[in-house]
């Protein structure tokens, strides 16, 4: 089964990779197929905004998987402007950033917010197979229950694409998201709410592509 995912963030094909691994899967990415245009993300929800790249998308391939995400700060009410919300990368307005420029703006929020804050994210997935879209997104008490602090000091490794790993600390052990030697997608010492998510996340990924539990494909 070949899968386009809707993205150039090399951090967010590890993540699928590493999700469906081991079931005969192999991706490729916008840039492997040379997919300039982008949608334009008009979405209330990160759910809304992953349906509507995968539906985009969904022109070029037959099996997709998209993908977008909204950061909150626990202790600022959702209409607060410094709240990031979906606009990751475009904080308040402003032009795109690059990783680093995000790291930047980040480290002189949360400083201007005391040097630590409890964050927590919410992911919506979007799968379209063959004209048809499936979604999926954690509704936000229960993604709380996996938020961590986002601090004012960067660590010196970096996750290309995810560069506020390098501010995000474990709220247990205190460790950088980016000293996990395995991945990029939480501390290898996950609790039982990541591990939870993860299962359901799978589960639905299986079940929109039209996987069997066997690994083999259906399509």
């Amino acid at each position: 089964m070949k899968i386009l995912i809707g993205t150039t963030n090399p951090s967010k094909v590890e993540r699928f990779e590493e999700l469906l691994g081991g079931s005969h899967v192999e991706f490729c990415t916008l840039s492997d197929l040379g997919i300039m245009d982008e949608p334009e993300e008009k979405g209330r929800t990160p759910e809304e905004n992953a349906a509507i790249k995968a539906e985009f998308y969904g022109q070029f391939f037959d099996l997709v998987i998209c993908n977008d995400s909204g950061l909150y700060f626990e202790t600022l009410p959702l209409e607060d402007e410094r709240q990031p919300g979906l606009d990751i990368r475009s904080p308040g307005g402003c032009d795109r950033l690059n990783d680093e420029e995000m790291i930047a703006y980040y480290t002189e929020l949360v400083k201007s917010l005391g040097g630590k804050i409890l964050a927590y994210y919410l992911d919506g997935i979007a799968v379209y197979n063959h004209g048809k879209i499936f979604s999926y997104m954690e509704d936000r008490e229960s993604r709380k229950e996996s938020a961590f602090y986002m601090i004012d000091r960067a660590a010196d490794k970096r996750h290309p694409g995810w560069p506020l790993d390098s501010l995000s600390v474990d709220r247990h052990t205190g460790a950088y998201f980016v000293d996990d030697e395995n991945n990029g997608f939480g501390m290898e010492e996950e609790d039982e709410a990541d591990i939870a998510y993860r299962k359901r996340l799978v589960s639905f990924l299986k079940d929109a592509l039209g996987m069997h539990e066997t690994g083999k494909d259906s399509i």
